[in-house]
C-alpha cells in the first residue's frame, strides 16, 4: 500500500488558537500543513499572506504546503518561497505560461505544484506533468471551505494516476482537496491521491486528533479493501 500524506488546512482553525491548534495536528501525525492563499479575485475569499507563512514557519517545522489561490501568482512567488514555503502550488487557470511559473517555483527552491479547478480537464496539464512534483486536483470549487465534495473527482484522481503513471516519477505526490472527511477518504485514496487536504473535517471537530486519526484509518483501510 502506499503511503498516505495528511495535509490539515488551517483555512478551518481557529486563527485565535493557531499555534496551538498547528502543533496539536503537527504532533499528531500531520505530515504538511496546508495553507490556502485566497486575493478575493481568482476565488470569491480573502484568507493569507506571506505572514501567515512565517508565522507557521515559527510555530512548526512540518513542511508547508501553501495553494495559491490567486490572479498573477507569478508576482508572488519569491515571497512565499521566501516566507517558508516547502510547496508552492499555482492554479492552471491562473498561469499564461505553466511552464515558466514551475522553472521558477523550482528556481527559487520550492517543489512545484499545479492545481485543477473541478471543470478543469486534466489534459491542460498533461505536458507540464514531468516537470512537477504534485498535482492538486480540487474536489470542490475552490474559495470555502465545508463545501460538500463533488462526486465525479474520484475519476478524475484515476485518470491523474494514470497520468503520473505513465511519467514514471514514484515520488509524485497526488493531493486531493475538497470535502475530505471520514466518508469520502477512503474512495479518493484508492482511487490514486496520496496526499489529502482535511479543513473542517479536522479542526471543527470536538477531538481534533481523533479526526486526523479516523481520516488517516479510513484511508487505509479502504485501501486494504480495495487490495
Amino acid at each position: 500500500m502506499k503511503k498516505i500524506y495528511l495535509a490539515p488546512s488551517i483555512l478551518s482553525c481557529d486563527l485565535l488558537k493557531l499555534e496551538e491548534q498547528v502543533r496539536l495536528v503537527a504532533e499528531n501525525g500531520a505530515d504538511f500543513i496546508h495553507v490556502d492563499i485566497m486575493d478575493g479575485h481568482f476565488v470569491p475569499n480573502l484568507t493569507f499572506g506571506p505572514n501567515m507563512v512565517k508565522a507557521l514557519r515559527r510555530i512548526t517545522d512540518i513542511p508547508l504546503d501553501v495553494h495559491l489561490m490567486i490572479e498573477r501568482p507569478d508576482d508572488y512567488l519569491q515571497a512565499y518561497i521566501e516566507a517558508g514555503a516547502y510547496i508552492l502550488t499555482v492554479h492552471q487557470e491562473a498561469c499564461t505560461h505553466l511552464h515558466r511559473t514551475v522553472q521558477r517555483i523550482h528556481q527559487l527552491g520550492a517543489k512545484a505544484g499545479v492545481s485543477l479547478n473541478p471543470a478543469t480537464s486534466l489534459r491542460t496539464v498533461e505536458e507540464i506533468l514531468p516537470d512537477l512534483d504534485l498535482l492538486l486536483i480540487m474536489t470542490v470549487n475552490p474559495g470555502f471551505g465545508g463545501q460538500a465534495f463533488i462526486p465525479g473527482g474520484v475519476d478524475k484522481v484515476k485518470r491523474a494516476r494514470k497520468m503520473i503513471e505513465a511519467v514514471g516519477k514514484e515520488d509524485f505526490l497526488l493531493e486531493v482537496d475538497g470535502g475530505i472527511n471520514e466518508e469520502t477518504a477512503g474512495p479518493i485514496s484508492a482511487a490514486g491521491a496520496n496526499v489529502l487536504v482535511a479543513g473542517n473535517a479536522i479542526f471543527n471537530q470536538p477531538d481534533i486528533v481523533q479526526a486526523m486519526h479516523n481520516i488517516h484509518a479510513a484511508a487505509r483501510s479502504y485501501q486494504t479493501v480495495q487490495a
